[in-house]
């Protein structure tokens, strides 16, 4: 018979609530998504008579065929197709150029020092304060003046400048780890800026540049008001195509479609967590000791 006195058996206990806290948590959140994934799969005449959590029992994918390729959005009857590509086709991009950028500034903020620097660096931390809604206006004014408004080029413009803030902020708080004598030995050596940055800074970088890549993904895909105020027609992200979907269904409420649709529109960033999380927590925590 276990002695509740024990110390050990204690331990025990509390691990064990642990564990079922936990498990109860993730249900609490994964419920709304299998509910998602089983809607899909059923037929209407099935989800108005059936039971909302139960599994389909006549399984079909034509809810997801019609979402991918044929369901109206309020635009045209292309389903989520294009728009998936659309918002392919900026947030690889900006994703891209947004962690380069950052990478550099955040090289420059730390190993290239200043007397501006920090003042620099405190206005750039601006950034990651200003709610979207600020910007709205100018950054239409800007894009107009451009030439580039209501464009998938203009998205990526878009994310790319207001994600240099938080992409900064990732590299240079990693970089102040890097020891400095590494780059003074190679400036003695002769080498210069962009030397030191590809061949010395950028591969140690790998695991800030993973969180950077992953933040990114996550923000710029799952945008919406960006998407909707400076993009119009084809040019539209899939979360708009989504909106538009769900608000401008006439008729029949077909929600087997609009949840496939919605996993589709979420599967991306799923995906990236699923595969890439791990490396995430830890290029979060790889700066977090100096030395």
């Amino acid at each position: 018979m276990a002695d509740a006195s024990n110390p050990a058996t204690g331990t025990n206990l509390g691990r064990v609530l642990i564990y079922a806290a936990l498990a109860l948590t993730c249900l609490y959140y994964l419920l709304p998504l299998y509910v998602m994934v089983v809607t899909s799969l059923k037929s209407l005449d099935e989800i108005r008579t059936g039971n909302l959590v139960a599994p389909p029992q006549n399984l079909t994918f034509d809810p997801w065929i019609k979402a991918w390729s044929s369901a109206c959005t309020g635009v045209n009857c292309g389903g989520m197709r294009g728009y998936f590509m659309n918002s392919v086709m900026f947030t690889i991009p900006a994703v891209m150029l947004s962690t380069l950028i950052g990478a550099a500034n955040g090289y420059v903020m730390t190993m290239w020092r200043s007397r501006f620097s920090d003042i620099l660096f405190a206005a750039l931390m601006m950034g990651c304060f200003i709610p979207f809604q600020v910007v709205l206006l100018p950054m239409a004014r800007t894009l107009g003046v451009l030439g580039i408004a209501n464009s998938v080029l203009g998205l990526v413009f878009v994310h790319t400048v207001y994600g240099l803030a938080f992409t900064t902020l990732f590299f240079r708080n990693y970089y102040i780890t890097i020891p400095d004598e590494l780059v003074k030995a190679a400036k003695i050596d002769g080498a210069g800026f962009f030397l030191i940055f590809r061949r010395i800074i950028l591969p140690l970088s790998i695991p800030i540049i993973v969180v950077s890549v992953i933040w990114q993904f996550t923000q710029v895909w799952n945008d919406f008001l960006f998407g909707v105020v400076f993009s119009s027609g084809e040019s539209q992200p899939i979360t708009v195509a989504l909106n538009n979907l769900v608000n401008t269904s006439t008729g029949v409420k077909e929600y087997n479609v609009n949840m496939a649709a919605a996993i589709i529109a979420a599967l991306p960033t799923l995906f990236v967590y699923v595969v890439a999380g791990k490396h995430f927590v830890r290029g979060l925590t790889a700066g977090a000791v100096k030395g």
